[in-house]
């Protein structure tokens, strides 16, 4: 069941729908959903739950948010689709499922701005949240999956399921081609689990190298 609320903005009825892509995440997305749900910006929170192997699905349905399961494996790209495609809200905020640090602060700053008509897109971009993360988005910001992004500017992007992990890059070279108005967001003392930290040092390792791989093959 979806939660929908009445949303605090003072511009016009703006719903916001907050998608959650997640692969194996059931120890971390309690931490993400506590905020997201107690949100006056948001309307509507969904979980996709990408082929998952573990209770991800069944930790999420104690928040009472909208759980989509997907029968298998998609990829970071195809999982987003999904949830975008079970919603009808004009503005989706992205958010990673395995945050740290996740406050009510972030999720107004990332909506803000494209609510308010001043950008089609928000970049959010971690700020003295843990040092490995705060440094690879200060390196490559473009890589962020925390974002507001008005609903016709994802519909427009052709194949963007298909996209995997590079569905950052995919979402950043659009905006640059069209010009969209993006405005990077700080967020600050936010951060993430690292891969290596979820699955013990080598499975994580193979699982970023493949996240880099699918990257890379975005950005040819």
């Amino acid at each position: 069941m979806a939660v929908s609320k009445a949303s605090a903005w003072s511009v016009g009825a703006v719903k916001v729908a907050a998608v959650i892509p997640a692969y194996n995440e059931a120890a971390n997305i309690a931490r993400v959903l506590r905020p997201v749900v107690r949100s006056p910006v948001i309307n509507e929170v969904i979980v996709v739950c990408d082929g998952c192997e573990d209770d991800t699905a069944a930790v999420a349905r104690r928040f009472q948010v909208k759980v989509v399961e997907l029968p298998r494996n998609v990829g970071k790209g195809g999982a987003m689709m999904a949830g975008v495609r079970h919603t009808d809200a004009s503005i989706i905020l992205f958010l990673d499922a395995d945050l740290v640090g996740l406050r009510y602060t972030h999720l107004r700053a990332l909506v803000e701005p494209v609510v308010r008509g001043e950008a089609d897109m928000t970049l959010g971009v971690f700020d003295h949240g843990r040092l490995a993360t705060d440094l690879a988005q200060r390196l490559a910001p473009f890589l962020s999956g925390q974002r507001a992004i008005r609903r016709e500017v994802i519909e427009d992007i052709p194949e963007l399921e298909q996209t995997g992990f590079g569905v950052e890059v995919a979402l950043s070279r659009y905006a640059e081609k069209h010009r969209l108005r993006v405005v990077k967001v700080p967020l600050p003392g936010l951060a993430q689990v690292m891969k290596e930290e979820k699955a013990g040092l080598w499975r994580g390792f193979r699982a970023r190298m493949r996240m880099y791989w699918e990257i890379l093959k975005s950005v040819r």
